[in-house]
């Protein structure tokens, strides 16, 4: 299983969430995808720390198999538009002999 990153601002947004208050931290981790406990540590962080100082590490919103999969789908089109490319060159190539 892979593990999920989130950013600095998903995590101050999520914790900005829990302390309105018009929702409660279950429904507001269900709407976001993540573990009530997760928000409540968020939470408990920022009042430690600070907002200045809270969550200082680079996390992504998107996790490993995500990436992955993203990158494999930019390779294949990568390879289409150029063997496109490649063949545009050919044809006017053969045009302009013409």
């Amino acid at each position: 299983m892979t593990k999920t990153y989130y950013t600095r601002e998903f995590k101050l947004e999520a914790v900005r969430l829990l302390e309105s208050g018009t929702q409660g931290g279950s429904k507001i981790a269900r709407e976001l995808g993540i573990r009530q406990n997760q928000l409540y540590k968020w939470q408990q962080e920022v009042q430690l720390k600070g907002l200045a100082h809270a969550f200082p590490g680079k996390g992504s919103r998107w996790n490993a198999s995500d990436a992955t999969d993203e990158n494999a789908r930019l390779k294949k089109e990568l390879a289409r538009v150029t063997e496109e490319r490649d063949i545009l060159k050919k044809a006017i190539t053969f045009i302009a002999r013409e």
